[in-house]
């Protein structure tokens, strides 16, 4: 209908009116505010992180691992101590086979030597560690040593309570240093003698004995 003058092509533009462009300004806004804002929170949270090495990562990683004490080792035990001779134990006794003899009776002499201790001990007792002296008074009347042929040694092993004898006849003589001879005689008629024994350096008490 020419002659009206209304157009309806398609290059014609609405007008948008001022309402909607205070709608968009206001959700650009909005939208700008909300990434300004994650954006402050993302940089905030990067720095605490910087600042703070000890977090919950740094926890974990850092955590002290308990020291771990070996087991004590036990002292080997020593090898027990070897028992040791008590020579004070080892004792030497004097004895006769008689306490009174007849005129043709030679008496016999006994050395013992005897462990009282609990270890066992050496023990020289060869011929060479004897004496067998007897006196009367303060007269020498014997030993053992003056005349000893070939002396020697004998060492033994003396178990505790064990005892090793030695016994000597004695032929009622007189005897000196060097094996003189002496023709005098002990006096008999009920003399009385002591006899004592020497085996190294032990030396026994006295033993009497008379000469009938």
């Amino acid at each position: 209908m020419a002659g009206q003058g209304v157009s309806t092509g398609k290059g014609t533009r609405r007008k948008v009116s001022p309402a909607v462009y205070r709608r968009r300004r206001v959700v650009v806004l909005g939208a700008l505010i909300v990434v300004l804002a994650l954006v402050a929170w993302g940089v905030f949270g990067l720095m605490s992180l910087m600042k703070d090495p000890a977090g919950p990562a740094a926890a974990a990683t850092g955590t002290e691992t308990p020291a771990v004490t070996p087991p004590a080792t036990s002292a080997s035990p020593s090898a027990p101590a070897t028992p040791v001779c008590d020579e004070g134990r080892v004792k030497v006794t004097a004895t006769t086979d008689k306490k009174v003899y007849g005129p043709k009776e030679n008496p016999v002499l006994t050395l013992k030597v005897t462990n009282e201790g609990t270890v066992a001990c050496p023990i020289n007792i060869g011929t060479s560690q004897m004496e067998f002296l007897i006196s009367s008074g303060q007269d020498r009347i014997f030993n053992s040593r003056d005349c000893m042929d070939k002396p020697n040694d004998l060492k033994k092993t003396l178990a505790p309570g064990k005892s090793e004898t030695a016994n000597f006849v004695w032929q009622r003589n007189r005897s000196v240093e060097g094996c003189r001879l002496i023709t005098a005689k002990p006096g008999a008629g009920g003399a009385t003698y002591v006899f004592q024994a020497t085996l190294g350096q032990r030396t026994s008490d006295k033993a009497i004995f008379q000469l009938g």
